[in-house]
């Protein structure tokens, strides 16, 4: 393992000093990405849960809810998303930290810091969300904990290194589900070596049969996110970091397809497949904000968004724990907009979001950005 700071490995040793004075600067578009994906987070699906079976908006809804098994809508690119913008924000934070004198020692207690308080707060919103204590590791916010400690961990050896692991843990999650697979098949939704090891640990499965051991591929996609954010925050012209991020989308979206037909595609497990193949859409998305953004400067058009991004942390806190409560403070005011028609459900959604909104917004006037 390298003592150095190899976690930049698309920036050369001559353009390190310029690479940590450009970490110390907002990286707009990606903070209008997060945005992005926090606002799709607690929107609540914008309401469209109510319209699944509308005869109009029917086909709309669909894409604002997780396909049954294998496959894949807008929907499901969500967490991918949220998970590769936490790898994303990993080279810049560590060389943000390096330039105020931090040590390797200290950056390790710092992340497993973060991890386990990512993990306390999952158990939190999940226990006030349910009314009831039951400990889980399948939220968002825990599936990130593991991927950011091990991200870190890989990211501080040599690049090679750091694809062969990649590799690995693909190959090793992969292998877990052929070895030992269950009655109705490797990859079925039952049965899974994943079922079973959460069956055995929590005594519990999972509703809608997602499985702890997720964060062993999924790990995958936050270190690809690292990757990109080495790429952006490197001195390579932005010319060439575009046709990069353009080749490894692509690269991703076939590898990923081509190898759905050995290993099904499935989010629910976080197969191989489906982190190669939705780290292609996910790289598709950061593409556009940052064309939209670096490139065409809609820095303006996009400050709604950077406001979320600036505290990601609150807003999905928010979305878990007040999204009813909101809703059902507005509903006096809005009447919930019963008098536009089938959209209603709609209208009341982005109201509650709009709220959410101008909290975010009044924290970013005043400077305040919560972390863990």
């Amino acid at each position: 393992m390298s003592t150095g700071r190899s976690f930049v490995p698309f920036v050369s040793p001559a353009a390190a000093a310029s690479a940590e004075k450009a970490a110390g600067a907002r990286y707009v578009a990606l903070d209008a990405y997060r945005g992005f994906i926090m606002v799709m987070l607690a929107s609540g699906a914008f309401g469209f849960g109510a319209l699944q079976n509308h005869p109009t908006y029917g086909r709309i809804a669909a894409w604002f809810d997780h396909v049954e098994w294998t496959g894949a809508v807008f929907w499901d690119l969500i967490q991918p998303a949220f998970m590769f913008m936490v790898g994303v924000a990993m080279p810049f934070a560590l060389a943000r930290r390096a330039a105020r004198g931090a040590t390797a020692r200290q950056d390790l207690g710092h992340v497993a810091s973060r991890a386990l308080k990512l993990i306390l707060l999952s158990q939190f919103l999940i226990i006030v969300a349910d009314q009831k204590v039951r400990f889980q590791l399948i939220n968002v916010l825990s599936q990130i904990a593991f991927t950011y400690f091990f991200t870190y961990l890989i990211i501080q050896m040599r690049f090679r290194w750091q694809a062969l692991t990649a590799a690995l843990l693909l190959v090793f999650h992969s292998a877990l589900f052929f070895i030992f697979p269950g009655p109705e098949g490797a990859f079925a939704r039952t049965g899974n070596i994943g079922a079973v090891i959460d069956k055995a640990l929590l005594r519990y499965n999972y509703e809608d049969y997602y499985v702890t051991i997720n964060f062993i591929s999924s790990t995958v996609t936050t270190l690809f996110g690292a990757w990109a954010g080495s790429l952006l925050m490197g001195a390579r012209p932005r010319a060439e970091k575009l046709r990069i991020l353009a080749i490894a989308m692509v690269a991703a979206l076939l590898s990923g397809l081509a190898l759905s037909l050995v290993i099904p595609n499935v989010k629910r497990l976080w197969t191989a497949s489906w982190t190669l193949y939705s780290t292609g859409w996910v790289l598709l998305m950061m593409l556009v904000f940052v064309l939209l953004v670096d490139v065409w400067g809609w820095r303006q058009p996009v400050f709604p968004l950077v406001v979320v991004g600036m505290n990601s942390i609150f807003i999905y806190s928010l979305g878990f724990l007040l999204r009813g409560p909101v809703n059902h403070w507005l509903q006096p005011f809005t009447g919930g907009f019963k008098f536009i028609g089938a959209l209603a459900p709609v209208a009341q959604s982005c109201a509650v979001l709009a709220v959410f909104w101008y909290l975010c917004y009044w924290l970013y006037r005043h400077k305040i950005f919560i972390k863990v």
